[in-house]
Protein backbone atom coordinates (compact mmCIF):
# COMPACT_ATOMS: atom_id res chain seq x y z
CA UNK A 1 0.00 0.00 0.00
CA UNK A 2 1.56 3.02 -1.10
CA UNK A 3 1.62 6.02 1.76
CA UNK A 4 2.49 9.49 1.14
CA UNK A 5 2.52 12.87 3.40
CA UNK A 6 1.70 16.14 2.04
CA UNK A 7 -0.27 19.40 2.70
CA UNK A 8 -3.09 19.56 0.58
CA UNK A 9 -3.72 23.22 -0.64
CA UNK A 10 -7.69 22.76 0.80
CA UNK A 11 -8.25 20.19 3.82
CA UNK A 12 -11.56 20.62 4.16
CA UNK A 13 -13.07 20.24 0.73
CA UNK A 14 -16.98 21.54 0.95
CA UNK A 15 -17.09 22.61 4.55
CA UNK A 16 -14.16 24.59 4.43
CA UNK A 17 -13.82 28.05 5.05
CA UNK A 18 -13.52 30.12 2.20
CA UNK A 19 -10.26 31.49 2.76
CA UNK A 20 -7.35 29.55 4.32
CA UNK A 21 -6.73 26.04 5.57
CA UNK A 22 -6.21 24.55 9.02
CA UNK A 23 -2.29 25.45 9.89
CA UNK A 24 -1.96 22.86 12.57
CA UNK A 25 -3.14 19.94 10.24
CA UNK A 26 -1.48 17.13 8.22
CA UNK A 27 -2.43 14.58 5.81
CA UNK A 28 -1.54 11.66 4.05
CA UNK A 29 -2.36 9.86 1.04
CA UNK A 30 -3.43 5.81 1.00
CA UNK A 31 -3.99 4.01 -1.85
CA UNK A 32 -6.45 0.94 -2.59
CA UNK A 33 -7.89 0.77 1.42
CA UNK A 34 -10.35 -2.06 1.86
CA UNK A 35 -14.12 -1.49 2.85
CA UNK A 36 -16.33 -4.07 4.68
CA UNK A 37 -19.05 -3.52 1.95
CA UNK A 38 -16.17 -5.52 -0.63
CA UNK A 39 -15.20 -2.88 -2.36
CA UNK A 40 -12.52 -0.82 -1.79
CA UNK A 41 -11.50 3.25 -2.30
CA UNK A 42 -8.60 3.76 -4.76
CA UNK A 43 -7.39 6.64 -2.78
CA UNK A 44 -7.83 7.83 0.80
CA UNK A 45 -6.43 11.36 2.32
CA UNK A 46 -6.46 11.05 6.24
CA UNK A 47 -6.08 14.66 7.70
CA UNK A 48 -4.54 14.28 11.35
CA UNK A 49 -2.99 16.61 13.90
CA UNK A 50 -0.68 15.48 16.62
CA UNK A 51 0.26 16.84 19.86
CA UNK A 52 4.02 16.16 21.55
CA UNK A 53 6.09 13.88 20.42
CA UNK A 54 6.58 10.05 20.08
CA UNK A 55 8.97 8.84 22.74
CA UNK A 56 12.20 5.89 21.69
CA UNK A 57 10.33 3.67 22.77
CA UNK A 58 6.96 4.20 20.57
CA UNK A 59 4.78 3.63 24.29
CA UNK A 60 3.71 6.89 24.68
CA UNK A 61 0.98 7.56 21.69
CA UNK A 62 -2.52 8.51 22.47
CA UNK A 63 -5.31 8.20 20.14
CA UNK A 64 -8.12 11.13 20.48
CA UNK A 65 -11.83 9.91 18.43
CA UNK A 66 -14.25 12.59 17.60
CA UNK A 67 -17.85 12.32 17.69
CA UNK A 68 -20.15 12.62 14.40
CA UNK A 69 -19.77 16.45 13.50
CA UNK A 70 -16.35 16.77 15.07
CA UNK A 71 -12.96 17.00 13.86
CA UNK A 72 -9.33 16.49 14.63
CA UNK A 73 -9.20 20.22 16.30
CA UNK A 74 -9.73 18.54 19.63
CA UNK A 75 -7.95 21.75 21.26
CA UNK A 76 -7.17 25.25 20.81
CA UNK A 77 -9.08 28.37 19.08
CA UNK A 78 -11.10 29.12 15.81
CA UNK A 79 -9.10 30.50 13.14
CA UNK A 80 -8.21 29.74 9.62
CA UNK A 81 -9.81 26.85 8.20
CA UNK A 82 -11.11 25.97 11.76
CA UNK A 83 -14.37 27.91 12.22
CA UNK A 84 -14.87 26.84 15.69
CA UNK A 85 -12.94 25.93 18.88
CA UNK A 86 -11.86 22.61 20.32
CA UNK A 87 -14.54 20.55 21.21
CA UNK A 88 -12.61 19.05 24.16
CA UNK A 89 -11.22 22.42 25.67
CA UNK A 90 -8.17 21.75 28.35
CA UNK A 91 -7.68 18.39 27.70
CA UNK A 92 -4.24 18.45 25.50
CA UNK A 93 -1.27 20.18 26.67
CA UNK A 94 1.38 20.60 28.99
CA UNK A 95 0.08 19.68 32.21
CA UNK A 96 -3.66 19.12 31.04
CA UNK A 97 -4.88 15.20 31.22
CA UNK A 98 -3.02 14.45 28.23
CA UNK A 99 -0.33 15.92 29.04
CA UNK A 100 1.98 16.30 26.11
CA UNK A 101 5.41 16.62 27.84
CA UNK A 102 4.74 12.81 28.39
CA UNK A 103 2.39 11.39 25.62
CA UNK A 104 2.27 11.87 22.17
CA UNK A 105 -1.27 12.89 21.11
CA UNK A 106 -3.27 11.77 17.85
CA UNK A 107 -6.62 12.96 16.44
CA UNK A 108 -7.89 12.11 13.12
CA UNK A 109 -10.64 13.27 11.16
CA UNK A 110 -12.64 10.20 10.44
CA UNK A 111 -13.38 8.67 6.84
CA UNK A 112 -16.59 9.72 5.27
CA UNK A 113 -16.46 12.95 6.91
CA UNK A 114 -15.77 16.34 5.59
CA UNK A 115 -12.76 17.64 7.31
CA UNK A 116 -10.29 16.80 5.20
CA UNK A 117 -11.02 12.78 5.18
CA UNK A 118 -12.21 11.13 2.47
CA UNK A 119 -15.86 11.46 2.37
CA UNK A 120 -18.67 11.81 -0.47
CA UNK A 121 -17.34 15.45 -1.03
CA UNK A 122 -14.00 14.61 -2.00
CA UNK A 123 -13.05 14.39 -5.37
CA UNK A 124 -12.90 10.63 -6.86
CA UNK A 125 -10.24 9.15 -9.45
CA UNK A 126 -12.14 10.72 -12.41
CA UNK A 127 -11.85 14.37 -10.55
CA UNK A 128 -15.41 15.04 -9.98
CA UNK A 129 -16.92 15.12 -5.99
CA UNK A 130 -18.17 10.87 -5.10
CA UNK A 131 -21.10 12.31 -4.07
CA UNK A 132 -23.73 9.84 -4.79
CA UNK A 133 -20.85 6.93 -5.57
CA UNK A 134 -19.60 7.16 -2.56
CA UNK A 135 -19.06 3.84 -1.04
CA UNK A 136 -21.05 2.74 2.32
CA UNK A 137 -18.02 3.07 4.91
CA UNK A 138 -18.33 1.46 8.39
CA UNK A 139 -16.72 1.89 11.98
CA UNK A 140 -14.38 -0.91 11.04
CA UNK A 141 -13.31 0.67 7.72
CA UNK A 142 -12.54 4.20 9.58
CA UNK A 143 -10.36 2.20 12.85
CA UNK A 144 -8.96 0.07 9.74
CA UNK A 145 -7.73 4.08 8.23
CA UNK A 146 -6.47 5.00 11.53
CA UNK A 147 -4.51 1.81 12.10
CA UNK A 148 -3.18 2.90 8.39
CA UNK A 149 -2.09 6.23 9.68
CA UNK A 150 -0.90 4.52 13.19
CA UNK A 151 1.37 2.76 11.21
CA UNK A 152 2.70 5.86 9.12
CA UNK A 153 3.45 7.49 12.67
CA UNK A 154 5.51 4.69 13.98
CA UNK A 155 2.63 3.73 16.00
CA UNK A 156 2.70 0.30 16.65
CA UNK A 157 0.67 0.22 19.80
CA UNK A 158 -1.67 2.96 21.64
CA UNK A 159 -1.32 3.17 25.31
CA UNK A 160 -4.75 4.94 25.20
CA UNK A 161 -7.41 5.00 22.64
CA UNK A 162 -10.73 7.05 23.63
CA UNK A 163 -13.48 8.86 22.56
CA UNK A 164 -17.16 9.89 23.07
CA UNK A 165 -20.54 9.03 21.41
CA UNK A 166 -19.18 8.06 17.72
CA UNK A 167 -15.76 8.16 19.15
CA UNK A 168 -16.56 6.13 21.66
CA UNK A 169 -17.65 3.32 19.17
CA UNK A 170 -14.38 3.63 17.19
CA UNK A 171 -12.50 3.37 20.87
CA UNK A 172 -14.09 0.18 21.69
CA UNK A 173 -13.82 -1.07 17.96
CA UNK A 174 -9.90 -0.33 18.76
CA UNK A 175 -10.42 -2.58 21.31
CA UNK A 176 -11.91 -5.29 20.21
CA UNK A 177 -10.54 -5.45 16.71
CA UNK A 178 -7.01 -4.64 17.33
CA UNK A 179 -6.51 -5.94 20.64
CA UNK A 180 -3.16 -6.17 19.91
CA UNK A 181 -2.16 -2.49 19.82
CA UNK A 182 -4.39 -1.41 21.93
CA UNK A 183 -3.27 -0.72 25.46
CA UNK A 184 -6.17 0.70 27.00
CA UNK A 185 -9.64 2.38 25.61
CA UNK A 186 -11.62 4.70 27.37
CA UNK A 187 -15.18 4.16 26.02
CA UNK A 188 -17.34 7.22 27.07
CA UNK A 189 -20.94 7.83 26.42
CA UNK A 190 -20.77 5.35 23.51
CA UNK A 191 -21.95 1.68 23.03
CA UNK A 192 -21.22 -1.70 22.00
CA UNK A 193 -23.59 -1.64 19.36
CA UNK A 194 -26.11 0.39 17.64
CA UNK A 195 -29.52 0.02 19.39
CA UNK A 196 -33.06 -0.23 18.06
CA UNK A 197 -33.98 3.10 19.30
CA UNK A 198 -30.71 4.96 18.13
CA UNK A 199 -31.08 3.52 14.27
CA UNK A 200 -34.35 4.66 14.44
CA UNK A 201 -33.30 8.09 15.63
CA UNK A 202 -30.71 8.37 12.78
CA UNK A 203 -33.24 7.02 10.14
CA UNK A 204 -35.34 9.92 10.97
CA UNK A 205 -32.25 12.04 10.41
CA UNK A 206 -30.93 10.23 7.07
CA UNK A 207 -34.89 10.85 5.67
CA UNK A 208 -34.95 15.10 6.61
CA UNK A 209 -31.70 15.16 4.73
CA UNK A 210 -32.56 12.98 1.15
CA UNK A 211 -36.02 14.11 1.50
CA UNK A 212 -34.20 17.58 0.63
CA UNK A 213 -34.93 18.20 -3.05
CA UNK A 214 -31.76 20.17 -3.28
CA UNK A 215 -30.41 17.04 -2.27
CA UNK A 216 -30.13 16.02 -5.51
CA UNK A 217 -29.84 12.43 -5.15
CA UNK A 218 -26.51 12.99 -3.52
CA UNK A 219 -25.25 14.76 -6.54
CA UNK A 220 -25.33 18.01 -5.44
CA UNK A 221 -21.67 19.14 -5.27
CA UNK A 222 -20.77 22.01 -7.53
CA UNK A 223 -24.77 22.58 -8.53
CA UNK A 224 -25.13 25.93 -6.29
CA UNK A 225 -27.33 24.41 -4.33
CA UNK A 226 -27.24 21.96 -1.21
CA UNK A 227 -29.61 20.12 1.08
CA UNK A 228 -29.28 23.10 3.60
CA UNK A 229 -33.00 22.86 5.23
CA UNK A 230 -32.55 19.03 5.43
CA UNK A 231 -29.30 19.31 7.49
CA UNK A 232 -30.86 21.35 9.65
CA UNK A 233 -33.87 19.33 10.13
CA UNK A 234 -31.42 16.27 10.63
CA UNK A 235 -29.32 18.22 13.40
CA UNK A 236 -32.51 19.64 15.27
CA UNK A 237 -33.57 15.78 15.53
CA UNK A 238 -30.45 14.89 16.58
CA UNK A 239 -29.94 17.37 18.85
CA UNK A 240 -33.22 17.12 20.52
CA UNK A 241 -31.74 13.61 21.84
CA UNK A 242 -28.62 14.89 22.73
CA UNK A 243 -30.09 17.40 25.71
CA UNK A 244 -32.17 16.38 28.78
CA UNK A 245 -35.77 16.86 28.89
CA UNK A 246 -35.31 17.86 32.27
CA UNK A 247 -32.80 20.40 31.06
CA UNK A 248 -35.08 21.71 28.15
CA UNK A 249 -37.56 21.93 30.81
CA UNK A 250 -35.25 24.04 33.06
CA UNK A 251 -33.89 26.32 30.62
CA UNK A 252 -37.42 27.05 28.12
CA UNK A 253 -40.08 25.72 29.56
CA UNK A 254 -43.50 26.87 27.72
CA UNK A 255 -41.30 30.71 27.42
CA UNK A 256 -41.90 32.44 24.30
CA UNK A 257 -38.66 33.50 22.21
CA UNK A 258 -38.50 37.18 22.75
CA UNK A 259 -41.53 39.11 21.48
CA UNK A 260 -42.66 36.00 19.12
CA UNK A 261 -46.07 35.01 20.59
CA UNK A 262 -46.63 31.11 19.54
CA UNK A 263 -50.55 31.98 19.71
CA UNK A 264 -49.84 33.98 16.12
CA UNK A 265 -46.99 31.79 14.75
CA UNK A 266 -44.89 32.87 16.69
CA UNK A 267 -41.89 30.37 18.12
CA UNK A 268 -40.98 29.25 21.63
CA UNK A 269 -37.86 29.52 22.90
CA UNK A 270 -36.87 25.88 22.70
CA UNK A 271 -37.44 26.23 19.07
CA UNK A 272 -35.38 29.16 18.44
CA UNK A 273 -32.66 26.83 20.21
CA UNK A 274 -33.17 24.14 18.09
CA UNK A 275 -32.96 26.66 14.83
CA UNK A 276 -29.89 28.22 15.98
CA UNK A 277 -28.37 24.71 16.71
CA UNK A 278 -29.19 23.84 13.15
CA UNK A 279 -28.04 27.23 11.31
CA UNK A 280 -24.13 26.27 12.99
CA UNK A 281 -23.96 23.22 11.62
CA UNK A 282 -25.26 24.19 8.34
CA UNK A 283 -22.35 26.37 8.63
CA UNK A 284 -19.92 24.58 9.20
CA UNK A 285 -20.50 20.71 7.81
CA UNK A 286 -21.74 19.01 4.57
CA UNK A 287 -24.89 17.19 4.36
CA UNK A 288 -23.37 13.82 2.42
CA UNK A 289 -20.88 13.44 5.39
CA UNK A 290 -23.43 13.49 8.00
CA UNK A 291 -25.44 11.41 6.10
CA UNK A 292 -22.41 8.71 5.47
CA UNK A 293 -21.55 9.32 9.33
CA UNK A 294 -25.08 8.59 10.59
CA UNK A 295 -25.32 5.16 8.68
CA UNK A 296 -21.81 4.09 10.22
CA UNK A 297 -22.67 4.07 13.51
CA UNK A 298 -26.29 2.51 13.01
CA UNK A 299 -24.54 -0.38 11.53
CA UNK A 300 -21.81 -0.11 14.76
CA UNK A 301 -21.71 -3.75 16.31
CA UNK A 302 -18.57 -4.96 18.04
CA UNK A 303 -19.87 -8.54 17.98
CA UNK A 304 -20.64 -8.95 14.39
CA UNK A 305 -18.56 -12.38 13.47
CA UNK A 306 -16.65 -12.23 16.09
CA UNK A 307 -18.94 -13.99 18.76
CA UNK A 308 -21.01 -12.44 21.82
CA UNK A 309 -19.99 -9.49 23.89
CA UNK A 310 -17.97 -11.38 26.93
CA UNK A 311 -16.17 -13.16 23.73
CA UNK A 312 -15.24 -10.02 22.62
CA UNK A 313 -14.56 -7.83 25.27
CA UNK A 314 -13.87 -10.51 27.85
CA UNK A 315 -10.79 -11.67 25.35
CA UNK A 316 -9.54 -7.82 25.56
CA UNK A 317 -6.04 -8.11 27.86
CA UNK A 318 -5.80 -4.50 28.06
CA UNK A 319 -7.31 -1.65 30.14
CA UNK A 320 -11.32 -0.99 29.23
CA UNK A 321 -12.28 1.82 31.12
CA UNK A 322 -16.17 2.64 30.74
CA UNK A 323 -17.98 5.84 31.26
CA UNK A 324 -21.42 6.93 30.84
CA UNK A 325 -23.53 10.46 31.51
CA UNK A 326 -26.33 9.21 33.95
CA UNK A 327 -29.11 11.36 31.94
CA UNK A 328 -27.92 9.97 28.74
CA UNK A 329 -30.98 9.24 26.65
CA UNK A 330 -29.62 8.33 23.61
CA UNK A 331 -26.75 6.27 24.67
CA UNK A 332 -28.02 5.18 28.30
CA UNK A 333 -26.02 3.95 31.29
CA UNK A 334 -26.97 0.42 30.89
CA UNK A 335 -24.94 0.02 27.64
CA UNK A 336 -21.97 1.30 29.69
CA UNK A 337 -22.49 -1.46 31.89
CA UNK A 338 -23.12 -4.11 29.43
CA UNK A 339 -18.93 -3.42 28.58
CA UNK A 340 -17.83 -3.02 31.44
CA UNK A 341 -19.58 -6.63 33.08
CA UNK A 342 -18.28 -8.29 29.38
CA UNK A 343 -14.84 -7.03 29.69
CA UNK A 344 -14.38 -7.62 33.89
CA UNK A 345 -15.25 -5.89 36.99
CA UNK A 346 -14.66 -2.41 36.62
CA UNK A 347 -17.33 -0.27 37.38
CA UNK A 348 -18.67 2.35 35.16
CA UNK A 349 -17.20 5.61 35.94
CA UNK A 350 -20.72 7.72 35.90
CA UNK A 351 -20.80 11.12 35.03
CA UNK A 352 -23.33 13.87 36.54
CA UNK A 353 -24.84 16.10 34.50
CA UNK A 354 -28.28 17.85 33.56
CA UNK A 355 -27.44 18.11 29.72
CA UNK A 356 -28.18 14.52 28.45
CA UNK A 357 -26.12 13.19 25.84
CA UNK A 358 -23.87 16.28 25.22
CA UNK A 359 -22.64 15.81 29.08
CA UNK A 360 -19.54 14.35 27.65
CA UNK A 361 -18.85 17.57 26.01
CA UNK A 362 -20.04 19.73 28.49
CA UNK A 363 -18.74 18.11 31.81
CA UNK A 364 -15.03 19.15 30.97
CA UNK A 365 -14.00 18.87 34.69
CA UNK A 366 -15.41 15.03 35.36
CA UNK A 367 -14.21 14.39 31.69
CA UNK A 368 -10.88 15.15 32.80
CA UNK A 369 -10.84 13.34 36.15
CA UNK A 370 -11.52 9.91 34.29
CA UNK A 371 -9.11 10.58 31.31
CA UNK A 372 -6.09 11.57 34.38
CA UNK A 373 -7.35 8.19 35.75
CA UNK A 374 -7.24 5.69 33.14
CA UNK A 375 -3.41 7.95 31.99
CA UNK A 376 -2.14 7.35 35.73
CA UNK A 377 -3.24 3.32 35.49
CA UNK A 378 -1.35 2.83 32.00
CA UNK A 379 1.87 4.60 33.28
CA UNK A 380 5.03 2.39 33.14
CA UNK A 381 6.39 1.66 36.38
CA UNK A 382 9.19 3.60 36.96
CA UNK A 383 12.69 0.95 37.62
CA UNK A 384 14.57 2.07 40.92
CA UNK A 385 18.11 2.31 40.59
CA UNK A 386 20.11 -0.04 43.23
CA UNK A 387 23.80 0.93 44.49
Amino acid sequence: MTVTEHRPHTLDGWCSPPKGSNPAARAIRLANVPLDVGASLPEVVVTFQTWGRLNARRDNAVLVEHALTGDSHVVGAAGPGQPSAGWWPDLIGPGQPLDTRELYVVAANVLGGCRGTTGPASAAPDGAPWGARFPRVTIRDQVRVEALLADHLGVDVWRLVLGGSMGGMRAVEWAAGHPDRTRSALVIASAPWATADQIAWGRAQMQAIVSDPDFQGGDYYGTGRSPRAGLGLARQIAHTTYRSADEFEDRFGRAAQDSENPLAGGRFAVESYLDHQADKLVARFDAGAYLHLTAAMATHDITRDRGDLTDVLGGFGGILRVAAVDSDRLFPVELSELMARAHGDDPVRVIRSRHGHDGFLIETDQIAGVVSEVVADTRPARTRCVG
